[in-house]
């Protein structure tokens, strides 16, 4: 059994922008992950923004940014995208801490519910369910309904809401 990591979360700091983009972009092969974050915080398109520290070393990173449904404008939807954590502390908990943290944060910044395009076998452990066959919600990229997942902050709260759900637009340039 590994030794248990001392993994301190904060939201993300001026001086931690490089760190983010390099973890960002060894998680996922390329730049474009990376450089999204960075658009998100050039538009003031980045909502929460959390670090993980271990060591004194940014190894892990959330983002998430505003979402929105045609006629649910009330709704305060959020996306998560991406996060990412350093590949030599992958399956350590580094994640999991950032997604349950940043969770309870949104849901005590009022968000309503929060959207992912992830992977089936990781996500549902938060609560996170596809999101067109249990809400009728969908995403205008083509994606498996099992990869496209939601969860309610809120019970109930996306009862009856159903479309075409719209990221930033800085996605777009992904």
């Amino acid at each position: 059994m590994g030794v248990k990591l001392d993994i301190e979360l904060r939201e993300e700091e001026p001086q931690d922008i490089d760190a983010i983009f390099e973890i960002n972009k060894m998680a996922f092969d390329s730049g474009a992950e990376a450089s999204l974050v960075n658009n998100l915080r050039g538009s003031k398109s980045l909502f929460l923004s959390l670090v993980a520290i271990v060591d004194g070393q940014v190894v892990g990173h959330i983002a998430f940014s505003p979402m929105k449904i045609s006629g649910f404008e009330q709704l305060n939807l959020i996306g998560l995208a991406p996060m990412a954590v350093h590949a030599n502390l992958q399956k350590q908990g580094v994640g999991s801490k950032l997604i349950r943290e940043s969770l309870s944060r949104l849901k005590d910044l009022s968000i309503d519910a929060v959207f992912l395009l992830g992977h089936k076998e990781y996500y549902p452990k938060f609560g996170f369910v596809p999101s067109v066959s249990n809400f009728g919600i969908r995403s205008k990229y083509e994606v498996p309904d099992d990869a496209f997942m939601a969860i309610e902050l809120k019970p109930s709260v996306l009862k009856n809401v159903e479309g075409l759900i719209e990221y930033s637009k800085e996605f777009d340039e992904l």
